[in-house]
């Protein structure tokens, strides 16, 4: 699919497409989304510039991802998608800068793609270029990311607070165990998918304040890519202390999970400890031995239920007295 922006008076208006032969020359955007064969031709003679392929975008050399090549700027970061489900991934998304012009070629549906598009097309800066709409889509990766680190930090805190503060006993409930560690491993993988894409990010962006030395782009741009810069240097930070906290809850969790364990396992050793001696009276008078005096006793039966009653509650007292139940 080819998407085409071109600049009004006081936005920026997708234009049509159907005739690859005639893009406007003002287009200042130009989308490809799993783009064809014919729409690569059509975009490269317009832009004069070679569009990646998919192989060539999953490269992850800096050199392959992050280079000038005839003048225009190919930059390739890793940007998130489908974080609001249970099935996240990550995508590569190429931006490149030719002129005043820019071309981003992808083969998803990133969310910061959308809401630039939306808010372009309600307003816009007059004579908007593709160095400004890049801008726009930069900050708003960046906003998403920082988005998704905060809904995954207060979904870890509850995590936290249904491992050591839970509002009802949880005790001997495997299967709340085993949703909270799903919950702790999605988490994680969120988490380290974030991190992935901002340190890919951090790279463009670094990569971009290198190249723009040197080339007429205003002041306010030159501190937002600074700002830029500081925003992705605090964020990935915040994700590699959500990653050790992560870590710390399910290293938290399994220590719960053993602790139970180790109870129930402690209450099958006391029971086999109580039970021990009334088995060991039971096993003596159950032998087929000829000569047993007491097998003549009156009172022998009662006095055997007795003592093995009394063999069964003077261990549990003695463990009761220990502390040890």
């Amino acid at each position: 699919m080819l998407s085409v922006f071109v600049p009004t008076d006081s936005a920026l208006r997708k234009a049509a497409a159907a005739d690859l032969a005639g893009l406007p020359d003002n287009a200042v955007w130009v989308d490809l989304v799993n783009p064809t064969v014919e729409e690569d031709r059509a975009v490269e003679k317009l832009a004069g510039i070679a569009v990646p392929t998919r192989e060539d975008m999953q490269e992850i050399e800096i050199s392959s991802r992050l280079y000038i090549e005839n003048s225009a700027r190919y930059m390739t970061a890793t940007l998130m998608c489908q974080s609001d489900t249970d099935m996240p991934r990550t995508t590569a998304v190429t931006f490149i800068l030719t002129g005043h012009r820019l071309v981003t070629v992808r083969y998803d549906l990133p969310k910061p793609f959308a809401l630039v598009e939306n808010k372009l097309a309600r307003s816009c800066v007059p004579g908007i270029t593709g160095e400004q709409v890049l801008m726009e889509l930069l900050d708003a990766v960046i906003d998403r990311c920082a988005d998704i680190l905060e809904r995954c930090g207060a979904d870890i805190d509850q995590v936290s607070h249904d491992i050591f503060e839970p509002e009802s006993a949880r005790h001997g409930h495997a299967k709340q165990y085993s949703q909270i560690l799903i919950a702790i491993g999605r988490k994680g993988d969120l988490t380290s998918k974030v991190r992935e894409s901002l340190v890919s990010i951090g790279r463009l962006v670094t990569f971009l304040s290198a190249v723009v030395e040197g080339v007429k782009w205003s002041k306010d741009m030159r501190e937002q890519l600074k700002t830029m810069q500081r925003d992705v240097a605090s964020l990935t930070d915040h994700a590699s202390y959500l990653s050790n906290k992560i870590t710390f809850v399910l290293d938290a969790m399994l220590g719960v999970v053993n602790l139970e364990q180790n109870n129930i396992i402690k209450l099958f050793s006391v029971m086999a400890v109580v039970l021990m001696p009334p088995t060991l009276i039971a096993s003596i008078y159950g032998m087929n031995f000829k000569v047993m005096p007491e097998l003549e006793w009156a009172h022998g039966y009662p006095l055997a239920l007795v003592m093995m009653l009394a063999a069964a509650i003077v261990p549990y007292w003695i463990f009761r007295w220990k502390k040890w139940l």
